[in-house]
């Protein structure tokens, strides 16, 4: 709550400070995400100019000068880098291919939205560039996401509630279940609150809805499968085209279809486990986002065990979620990922 305060309190010396000024620049209401803990200790430099965070994510064939060029296209701006985190895959497949990503502070003034855009572009343009791409979290709108969720309600349920405290800096545009949840439900009641669509889609052998899921996600960024249990088929992912994060008990391979806490419990395992992960064609297969781990005593009760598993699923999904917000994961060799922490 204090930080909140601090925020709001330079928001509007800021807004007094331009609007005294000769060129009467007034800041766009709101500036800050609201509840926005990305990137916003600094709003404003020691000359008390205007100082936004930038994230520039980069990936190309790795050769010499890749860093001096970005650092000194960041500097030419008056921007200043805060740091950066970098990865060279030297088993590519065509030769070293070169990872980073670099935080950086500039004046908007002095760097426009648009001209960043354009230097991103040049800067893949010289290195032949996969990736060259840089987010701005107090300028850019937050992405958009729907989330598909089945009868279990734990990973949507903490999802929500992330989002409305600001943790997940996303645009939750609306929740699709195969599983119908009343009117008098937490889940229905949260989102009639917030005005956000739920969309109650039952699917059957013969129709996995696919077709209505795609009209009503067209708009989206990325998708979030909340213990969605339903397989989504080649030709979805193919039309779809983006990214989707899904989230699974690490109990998998072992203890396959019904009542996996159960067979783990009898089998008496003594760590238990939930990942987080892109979705490909190959079942619970695509690159690795996050993994967490817990162990588990003689002295855990089935419940007990059921509990510790589904808050590490909780954890590990809003992990993964915040790092590809964040702009955090790389994708390489094909089915590996990069996290920069």
């Amino acid at each position: 709550m204090q930080s909140r305060n601090m925020l709001r309190a330079v928001y509007w010396h800021m807004s007094s400070f331009f609007q005294r000024s000769s060129s009467c620049v007034t800041l766009p209401e709101p500036f800050f995400p609201k509840n926005h803990r990305f990137y916003c200790e600094k709003a404003v430099d020691r000359d008390g100019k205007l100082s936004l965070h930038g994230v520039h994510i980069f990936q190309c064939p790795d050769r010499l000068g890749i860093v001096a060029k970005i650092a000194e296209c960041i500097a030419s701006h008056g921007a200043n880098i805060l740091n950066t985190d970098l990865f060279i895959d030297f088993d590519g497949q065509i030769g070293p291919v070169f990872h980073s990503r670099s935080e950086f502070a500039f004046d908007p003034l002095q760097w426009p939205r648009a001209a960043m855009e354009e230097d991103a572009l040049n800067l893949a343009h010289i290195f032949n560039a996969q990736k060259s791409v840089i987010r701005v979290p107090g300028i850019d709108p937050n992405l958009k996401i729907a989330i598909l969720a089945s009868a279990q309600d734990h990973c949507l349920v903490d999802m929500m509630h992330r989002w409305q405290g600001g943790e997940l800096p996303v645009q939750l545009t609306s929740v699709i279940s195969n599983h119908q949840r009343g009117a008098n439900t937490h889940v229905v009641r949260f989102l009639e609150r917030h005005g956000i669509p739920y969309h109650y889609l039952p699917t059957s052998k013969t129709n996995n809805r696919e077709e209505e899921i795609l009209q009503i996600v067209s708009s989206t960024d990325f998708l979030v499968l909340a213990r969605y249990m339903q397989i989504l088929t080649p030709n979805f992912l193919e039309r779809y085209g983006k990214d989707i994060i899904n989230i699974h008990h690490g109990l998998l391979p072992s203890f396959r279809g019904a009542n996996p806490y159960k067979q783990a419990f009898k089998s008496g395992v003594k760590l238990i486990g939930a990942t987080s992960h892109f979705v490909s064609e190959e079942l619970d297969g695509g690159p690795i986002i996050e993994q967490m781990v817990d162990r588990v005593s003689h002295r855990d009760s089935l419940s007990m065990l059921a509990m510790k598993s589904e808050n590490l699923e909780k954890q590990c999904l809003a992990k993964a979620i915040q790092c590809y917000c964040e702009q955090r994961i790389l994708i390489y060799s094909s089915n590996r990922t990069i996290i920069f922490n």
